[in-house]
């Protein structure tokens, strides 16, 4: 089934939209992954070039493309720094950084990869309490 989300980065300088359907959605817990996003693992969803419309910021976009063969690649807005999607020089395939989309892509997520290069807190995440927004403390850490 075809469907079509659109995505942007955070301060909506670049706006594309992808058509699905998508052919994969890997949670990526590799080092590179946790460093080039700043957190625990990137959540990135896997389909072709051809799937890509750029609405806005095209030209704006920054391109990191690696000296070294086994480091990754990524695109990212340059005026926020938010990631965007690429073409893997590597692969071939685009690269939808879920994080970045507005609406549902129509694919969960696959797999865990890289697991054994998860952060050590990682696990631990299930057991904090979670709520809608900031949560209201009684008083503030010192």
């Amino acid at each position: 089934m075809e469907n079509k989300v659109s995505g942007e980065c955070l301060c909506g300088q670049i706006k594309y939209a992808a058509t699905g359907p998508f052919s994969a959605f890997h949670i990526c817990h590799c080092s590179q992954c946790r460093r080039s996003t700043g957190s625990a693992h990137a959540s990135n969803i896997f389909t072709t070039p051809d799937r890509l419309e750029w609405l806005a910021g095209e030209d704006k976009v920054i391109h990191f493309v690696p000296d070294k063969p086994d480091v990754i690649s990524k695109s990212f807005c340059p005026h926020c720094g938010s990631l965007v999607p690429y073409i893997s020089p590597k692969s071939g395939k685009l690269i939808i950084p879920a994080g970045s989309l507005n609406g549902d892509p129509g694919i969960r997520p696959e797999d865990n990869i890289f697991w054994g290069n998860r952060a050590d807190w990682y696990e631990s995440i299930s057991q904090v309490p979670k709520f809608k927004g900031f949560p209201i403390r009684a008083s503030k850490p010192k």
